[in-house]
């Protein structure tokens, strides 16, 4: 004959019971585990982080798998915490070992960096949520970051956790993708990150190539802050990658109109303009008119005489006005003469002279003339 109280279970610490929960109350939670009497989940018992309701954490109708804490003729008292522990560390070792990246929610702001819950009490330090500085953690509360499991130690309860680390494999992962990607004459945008005696760094999607000073402009460049600043979005184009050492060239001039683009809607034939004396060759003198726009004024046209080398008449850095002889957009040249405008200027005054001249030369007649008469 068979007696119901056969199929009670027997209760022992630490055994693990499967229940239902039948009355969810403020300090506690009742639950149906099959035995003579509902097992009791104080709130303390429920997780690992702090609970203010039991409701936060379970509802009533939910099957949950417990572990006994105590068992006496009147009581059990059954920890929910204590299963999921024992099943969060088994859990965290796996992820440890296989430096898993996983998801978790930020359960608390605490001094010093982040609480969440892992099945047991996770921290992340503030040192390893980003990889920058971060004044205020206010904005992470119930926040989901992707982690990976830095340090464990079941026997101290302690799990370290890192954000920062997630970030930095992607941006790894990232840095190599983009190498692989990335061609010579490619023309991408990037941002201007820091600017250096030599030129300046720009990031390109997760990683810096530099544009050397004499690729900022067409025109030379005595400081990298002169061209750009900081911050900017600027076009480059890919000059060489080296994925071994991750060093890229890049050229912003390459994505800019040339200096002698269009030249001719700028300067034409008979033009006069100031220029400045920048080279002087055996057989004249460059003399820029624009930036990186030079033109020649061959030996023959620098002065109304001849002369041996154009040191004799011109240094360099001299402002000079030149005449436009000649413009060739197509070979970039442009023929410059100072000696036109020197015959022209010499022409003006000589017909100044003779202005002059003819004019006290007809009162000197007049006077000779009345001077005759009175001899005639």
């Amino acid at each position: 004959m068979s007696n119901e109280f056969n199929e009670i279970p027997e209760l022992n610490v630490g055994d693990t019971v499967t229940g239902t929960i039948v009355k969810v109350e403020e300090k506690q939670v009742l639950v149906d585990i099959g035995y003579k009497t509902e097992g009791i989940v104080p709130i303390s018992e429920l997780s690992s982080l702090h609970v203010e309701l039991p409701s936060d954490v379970v509802s009533e109708g939910d099957t949950i798998t417990l572990q006994v804490k105590k068992v006496t003729d009147d009581e059990v008292v059954l920890s929910k915490k204590a299963v999921d522990a024992e099943k969060a560390w088994a859990d965290l070792q796996e992820k440890f070992d296989n430096k898993e990246v996983f998801e978790t929610v930020v359960k608390e702001v605490v001094k010093g960096g982040l609480v969440v819950d892992v099945g047991v009490r996770g921290f992340i330090p503030a040192s390893l949520v980003e990889t920058y500085y971060v004044e205020d953690f206010s904005d992470y509360n119930g926040k989901t970051l992707e982690v990976i499991v830095e340090e464990l130690d079941s026997s101290q309860n302690r799990v370290i956790l890192s954000h920062r680390a997630v970030v930095e494999r992607e941006a790894e992962a990232n840095k190599k993708n983009l190498l692989e990607s990335l061609e010579e004459g490619q023309v991408i945008e990037g941002t201007v990150q820091r600017l250096t005696s030599f030129g300046a760094f720009v990031d390109i999607g997760g990683i810096d190539g530099l544009v050397h000073i004499s690729q900022l402009a067409h025109h030379h460049v005595e400081k990298a802050s002169d061209v750009v600043s900081e911050g900017d979005k600027i076009k480059v184009e890919i000059l060489s990658v080296d994925r071994d050492s991750e060093r890229i060239s890049l050229s912003h001039k390459a994505t800019l109109p040339g200096p002698w683009t269009n030249i001719g809607e700028k300067v034409a034939q008979g033009d006069v303009l100031e220029g400045t004396v920048k080279r002087l060759v055996s057989f004249g003198a460059f003399v820029e008119l624009f930036p990186g726009v030079e033109g020649l004024v061959h030996i023959s046209q620098i002065a109304n005489r001849h002369i041996g080398t154009p040191q004799e008449v011109l240094e360099v850095d001299q402002k000079v006005n030149v005449k436009v002889l000649d413009v060739n957009e197509e070979e970039e040249r442009i023929s410059l003469s100072i000696k036109e405008l020197e015959q022209q200027q010499q022409q003006e005054e000589v017909k100044n002279y003779e202005k002059d001249d003819d004019h006290s030369g007809f009162q000197l007649g007049d006077v000779i003339g009345d001077q005759l008469d009175k001899y005639k």
